[in-house]
């Protein structure tokens, strides 16, 4: 080995050396100084483009209010629009978790897209947190230590509206939903409660996700006879929906009933007062008289050109706190997995919807209310949803994962 060679194998093997000694603490460091990255998959385009601007505001809200840092570390948002496609979404999925490499995820909107979803962000043990999709499943036989929701399950919203309908209501029930994994949930949710308090299910249908024309399916409901329907849509197939069966006169005849999403503050403008009268279930109306709600509206609509949030922008609101919270805790540490999924697990605070928890069993949130709300119009608010009614303490049915982590 001549001079020159023996001098640069002893600098390569110094540099080694460190390295080996000091690799680890400094790793450490260096992802305790960079940024805290939530990667984001959410529809900003499409059916349910509204509803994952909501969320997206609220998250911007909360992370601004704490001028975008958490522990000393920077909070860095990558969005990704999954377009309502679980192809799509599945795709940004993986570019966020193994080119991104996010330290949290949240979304999605679609609860296809969050079945897809599931085995990649489970097996590359990865935190999401669901911030819309409310597939069963996640909080039942496919829930993963990984995984936490601070939505809904779609059982929550509407399992207590069954029988609430069947007394209050009527108890011949028309159900119609999107033909798609939330849309059955619902409605099998619903008929929980409402078969056994005597409720009749005269007929049901499935219209594909993204309809515009609902001509033949509210002719089958007045050709039904039944006295009330019960609907889970949201964004324009809300609008759609609502307007039409206003059209066609069956407002004047059938009572229409369901999951809240169908006349949230994100489609009462464009649904206008063919909206007055429906009574639908949900954890959240922006009318709650409580502190941390009365401010979160006034903080929503002062930044965003005076729109009224929704429960989708609660939704966002609370990942966001629960990132923070949980974020605070462990002192800005994502290395340590096992410690940020724990300290997720114990955030407890005030929503805007009430009492934020999670049940333990299931990652699921466990909702303060539902409330029964009807749309009326009030002078603060316009039209809004108004409640006339409450169940507490909405836990999903989930037993617990038994899957390994």
């Amino acid at each position: 080995m001549d001079q020159l060679t023996r001098r640069r194998f002893l600098q390569t093997a110094s540099v080694a050396a460190a390295g080996a000694a000091v690799g680890p603490w400094v790793l450490r460091a260096q992802a305790q100084s960079s940024p805290v990255k939530i990667g984001v998959v959410l529809p900003y385009t499409g059916v349910y483009a509204v509803l994952g601007e909501s969320i997206t505001q609220a998250m911007e809200l909360v992370f601004a209010r704490e001028n975008w840092t958490v522990a000393g570390r920077k909070i860095e948002m990558i969005k990704e629009d999954d377009e309502m496609k679980p192809p799509v979404g599945i795709r940004k999925t993986e570019k966020l978790i193994d080119s991104d490499k996010v330290d949290i995820l949240t979304g999605p909107v679609h609860s296809g897209i969050l079945m897809g979803m599931r085995d990649k962000v489970h097996n590359s043990k990865t935190i999401l947190i669901v911030s819309n999709a409310g597939a069963d499943a996640i909080s039942r036989e496919r829930c993963s230590k990984w995984i936490f929701r601070t939505s809904f399950s779609n059982w929550q919203p509407c399992q207590p509206m069954g029988g609430w309908v069947a007394k209050n209501v009527s108890k011949e029930v028309f159900q119609i939903a999107p033909n798609y994994q939330a849309g059955k949930d619902m409605m099998a949710a619903f008929r929980e409660t409402f078969l056994p308090a005597g409720g009749k299910l005269v007929a049901e249908d499935y219209p594909k996700l993204g309809e515009t024309d609902y001509a033949p399916y509210i002719t089958k409901i007045k050709q039904s006879g039944a006295k009330a329907v019960f609907a889970f849509f949201s964004g324009t197939d809300a609008v759609n929906f609502v307007k039409q069966f206003d059209q066609f006169g069956l407002k004047q005849t059938v009572k229409l009933t369901g999951a809240g999403f169908l006349t949230e503050p994100d489609v009462l403008p464009a649904q206008g007062k063919s909206a007055l009268g429906i009574i639908t279930g949900h954890f959240y109306t922006p009318v709650l008289d409580n502190p941390v709600n009365k401010q979160f509206v006034k903080d929503f609509k002062a930044r965003y050109n005076n729109k009224t949030p929704d429960g989708f922008a609660v939704q966002g609101y609370d990942t966001a706190e629960v990132i923070l919270r949980a974020l605070k805790a462990v002192n800005g540490n994502t290395q340590d997995k096992d410690k940020l999924v724990d300290a997720i697990a114990k955030v407890e605070f005030d929503s805007p919807r009430g009492r934020f928890r999670f049940d333990p069993k299931t990652h699921n949130v466990i909702q303060p209310f539902i409330y029964v709300r009807e749309v009326r119009e009030v002078p603060e608010f316009g039209l809004t949803n108004v409640p006339i009614d409450k169940v507490a303490d909405v836990r999903d049915p989930g037993t617990g994962c038994t899957l390994p982590a």
